[in-house]
């Protein structure tokens, strides 16, 4: 269930109710792909403030498996996270990571990234997986169409989609209807598709709806504009997830264009490389709701491998209240990552994804 409790503009504050707890939005998702997020616990994570992680349906599907995953009760009893799931339906990993894969109505045969064995997934077998996993929230399974795509084929992936979408909800609603379901608005950066897309999806009615196929290389003021389009589309009393995006001040737009959720692998793919999200500011005074999203000037990222930061005993981030920024200095942090230590990784990790958790904190608190 969801209940819209305030609105500022067109910018929401809301709260999800699923069967492992309430989820208070606009809310992002840290990504715990295979089961972790990356050099993190679930202990770590609740610490962070996180109130729902995102697992992958295919990279489960391949290890542990559908029979492991089953015996071993599921990913909340495996991960001991007490919070709320979502998983994605293996569809985008399907066409990205797969060595070779083959789309028919049915559903699309493709090779492991692993290990070259094939498997067949099909909006059935998704809709299994993910009861399995014992995800909160699943997501329909449809078919994801490359960035670069000429209208033809986002037409064409936006259409099965929807038949996918159908054969979904059917499967769903007889082997799991304890779990919540979204379904998926395709169409790339064209308006109409999305129209389509979305009043088709209304129309089958699921508990929640996405933003798919977006933050994949399309100019930043199209990935807006169809935020914007479909926004007002979709019904005000079922939650608005973007998937797969973004940065900070990209989330922020979209924030206040109406979207609740947010998932995305920069914190930590960020962290690991050295790069991390500073605030220029104490960020409980800034003014959220109108903020320049073309020149974000509230926070930097900061290179902490950069030389700069060879003897700099401050803290990462003064304004931040994360673990790391009360124990680690830059110097040392840089040190970490000029020997290649593990706790490097760790504690970057930390401060990135407490930069984004405190983000939605901040929004929450700007909207009520």
């Amino acid at each position: 269930m969801f209940e819209l409790l305030n609105q500022k503009g067109k910018a929401r504050r809301g709260r999800l109710t699923t069967a492992h707890g309430i989820i208070e939005t606009p809310v992002f998702m840290p990504i715990a792909t295979k089961g972790a997020v990356k050099t993190l616990s679930s202990s770590d994570m609740e610490k962070l403030g996180a109130q729902i992680i995102l697992n992958n349906t295919y990279h489960l599907l391949l290890r542990p498996g559908f029979e492991g995953l089953k015996k071993l009760g599921g990913m909340h009893k495996l991960m001991n996270w007490q919070k709320p799931i979502l998983t994605d339906s293996g569809g985008y990993q399907v066409f990205s990571l797969s060595k070779m894969n083959k789309t028919t109505e049915e559903g699309v045969k493709f090779q492991s990234h692993i290990d070259g064995s094939y498997l067949f997934l099909t909006p059935e077998s998704s809709m299994e997986m993910q009861k399995v996993i014992g995800s909160d929230i699943a997501m329909q399974f449809d078919d994801v169409a490359a960035g670069t795509s000429m209208r033809e084929r986002y037409e064409d992936a936006m259409e099965r989609s929807l038949r996918w979408a159908l054969r979904s909800k059917t499967h769903h609603d007889m082997i799991a209807p304890e779990q919540m379901l979204f379904g998926i608005v395709q169409g790339g950066t064209h308006e109409d598709l999305r129209t389509r897309s979305a009043e088709s999806l209304i129309e089958i009615e699921f508990d929640g709806y996405a933003i798919g196929g977006l933050s994949v290389g399309e100019p930043r003021e199209d990935m807006y504009r169809i935020t914007r389009h479909v926004c007002d589309l979709l019904p005000e009393d079922r939650p608005r997830y973007f998937m797969g995006g973004g940065m900070p001040e990209e989330i922020v737009e979209n924030v206040r264009a109406g979207v609740d959720m947010f998932d995305c692998v920069l914190p930590s793919r960020n962290a690991r490389h050295g790069t991390l999200f500073i605030w220029n500011q104490d960020p409980s005074t800034i003014d959220y709701m109108n903020v320049d999203a073309t020149n974000p000037i509230w926070y930097k990222q900061l290179r902490i491998t950069n030389e700069v930061n060879l003897y700099d005993e401050s803290p990462i981030d003064p304004h931040c209240d994360c673990e790391t920024c009360k124990t680690t200095s830059r110097a040392y942090l840089r040190h970490l990552f000029s020997v290649q230590e593990i706790l490097a990784l760790r504690l970057a990790s930390i401060h990135n994804l407490r930069f984004y958790l405190r983000l939605m904190e901040e929004l929450r608190k700007s909207i009520e």
